[in-house]
């Protein structure tokens, strides 16, 4: 049974063996139906005269036809969110619940966790019942919820995640390259990259983005960079598959998605945009495009960081017909949970919505603090903030990531941010070895801004009180895994047999972990590559400034896991 809403157009005509149209049927049984509306609907055979236009041809109304006309609807006319809507209506019934989960809407739930956030996340922690959709088959609730997010976000489909953008990247890598087939990606890409460079059996053609020393900080890609990949990949033979693009940075940095996306497609090559940090981008006049507004065929977002849907809940976007839409609905089935938390796919909904209200306006008041925090900071003696002078290469950089250094100091980024955390109760999105960044959003207030600028002015005499001014840190003359070779494909590399070994014994050997600090997750050894000195050395000073290295299997450093071939 097909579930509607009022703007849903029921003249939408199904491939089915007969010509079917949807009528309009008043639901005996509204209580499994989908809260925003009483109606459901039923197949009937359709006439030849509701097929003929004014022109006397045929005309299929295509789900692009639906998102036009709903587009097109005003604000007052918008509905409520039909997910959160539906949650709401199922959560209130006076029911005798014997489903899953255990706690039974919230009757069994841990005193623990009720007494830090309450009975009523537990009443909504509902699973997949009929009315409220399935995430996997979507025809009621969530499937309305989605198509109003394509809309939004100016997509032609559109997919929830309750798996957050690692899945949507694993997705979305396995969907355009099959085992052996190349993929051009950065090298300072997410380790969800190369965790689908595993699953896919994709071989990848890295990119070695620009590094800026004073910061240690890497940025984007350029155009030039992609097209020297897909020559290198011609001269052996080979095309790729699918061109992966990280923008923005975890920084903010952007790439010109615009000229990429030129280049791939007159080659008919899809483009992969990893916008984890630029779910925001494109709602307001001052920020940058946003990845479908350049043109990407997959843009994967999420919806958690800037935007205000529970954390790890994220969305797929689909543009364009370059990318088979149904195997990327099968890659998701596969890698994401057949138990999806309704609280997850509800705040997505929710989170939209919020948007969807004002888009043009959202963003004016987060915006005006971080152009006042910007210039309030670099005001400060001692502290520099991250410009698009420093990566001049690209067209911008996020106004609401504010990246601040610290070594004209002489501290380290680690210092600073425990001074900060410590003496003015400051907490950062991201720390690095001479940099701090700091993530506006739309919950940040004047208060939090004057807070920071203050801990900033105390930290900066501070300094120049125990006369660290100007000592300053050395700086790295490249990225660390600029001199990354790869011996084998990452998959291998997964399945290979492995050896531990000492730290100092490793060195010239093939690395068989996946090795990064965390954040910004960005891998500094990766399976199959040779480990080198650079990269253990960046490895042992980031640690010891206070990082945390993720993915290796011995927290100390002293030794590491290599393959055995």
């Amino acid at each position: 049974m097909f579930a509607s809403s009022p703007s849903l157009d029921l003249n939408l005509e199904l491939g089915f063996a007969k010509k079917w149209i949807l009528r309009p049927l008043r639901s005996t049984r509204t209580a499994t139906r989908m809260s925003i509306s009483e109606e459901s609907v039923t197949l009937e055979p359709v006439k030849e005269q509701d097929r003929i236009g004014r022109t006397g041809k045929t005309r299929s109304v295509t789900k692009n036809d639906l998102l036009v006309s709903k587009s097109q609807t005003s604000q007052k006319d918008r509905l409520p969110p039909p997910l959160v809507t539906a949650l709401k209506t199922s959560a209130e019934r006076n029911v005798a619940s014997f489903h899953f989960p255990g706690h039974n809407r919230g009757h069994a739930a841990p005193s623990s966790l009720t007494q830090l956030i309450g009975l009523r996340p537990f009443l909504h922690d509902l699973p997949e019942l009929p009315e409220l959709d399935n995430l996997f088959s979507p025809e009621g609730p969530i499937l309305e919820a989605q198509i109003q997010a394509a809309q939004l976000f100016g997509s032609s489909e559109t997919w929830f995640l309750v798996g957050g953008t690692t899945c949507g990247i694993q997705a979305a890598i396995m969907a355009t390259c099959l085992p052996g087939e190349h993929l051009v990606l950065p090298r300072n890409c997410h380790v969800s990259a190369i965790s689908a460079i595993v699953l896919s059996g994709a071989t990848p053609k890295y990119i070695i983005p620009e590094y800026d020393c004073s910061w240690d900080i890497a940025g984007g890609v350029n155009v030039m960079q992609v097209q020297k990949a897909i020559k290198d990949l011609e001269m052996e033979g080979q095309r790729p598959a699918a061109v992966f693009i990280t923008c923005p940075t975890y920084h903010g940095i952007c790439s010109n998605l615009s000229e990429i996306c030129q280049l791939c497609h007159s080659l008919g090559i899809p483009v992969i945009v990893d916008e984890a940090h630029g779910a925001h981008l494109g709602f307001h006049p001052e920020m940058p495009h946003s990845a479908l507004k350049q043109g990407a065929d997959i843009v994967v977002q999420s919806t958690h960081k800037v935007l205000c849907s529970l954390t790890q809940s994220s969305m797929l976007h689909m543009s364009g017909n370059i990318v088979d839409r149904e195997q990327i609905g099968r890659c998701l089935q596969t890698l994401q949970t057949t138990s999806p938390s309704y609280l997850l796919l509800a705040s997505l909904d929710a989170a939209r919505a919020q948007l969807g209200e004002n888009p043009e306006t959202t963003f004016n008041k987060a915006m005006e603090l971080a152009s006042e925090a910007r210039f309030l900071i670099k005001e400060i003696m001692g502290i520099t903030v991250l410009d698009s002078p420093n990566f001049a290469k690209f067209p911008a950089i996020d106004p609401l990531r504010l990246t601040i250094g610290f070594s004209q100091l002489g501290l380290s980024g680690h210092e600073s941010d425990d001074i900060l955390d410590r003496d003015h109760g400051i907490i950062s999105e991201l720390v690095g070895t001479k940099s701090i960044t700091y993530a506006i959003n739309l919950g940040t207030c004047r208060d939090h801004i004057q807070r920071l600028v203050m801990g900033l002015k105390e930290l900066s005499s501070w300094s120049q009180r125990n006369h660290a001014m100007g000592m300053g840190l050395d700086n790295r003359r490249f990225a660390p895994f600029v001199d990354a070779t790869m011996i084998l494909n990452p998959r291998d590399a997964f399945f290979a047999r492995k050896n531990r070994v000492g730290i100092l014994e490793s060195l010239g050997k093939i690395c068989g972990e996946l090795i990064c600090p965390y954040p910004p997750g960005i891998p500094v050894m990766i399976p199959g590559e040779i480990i080198t000195q650079s990269a253990l050395d960046y490895l042992l000073d980031v640690k010891s400034m206070g990082a945390i290295i993720s993915g290796a299997s011995d927290p100390l450093l002293s030794s590491m896991v290599i393959c055995d071939v």
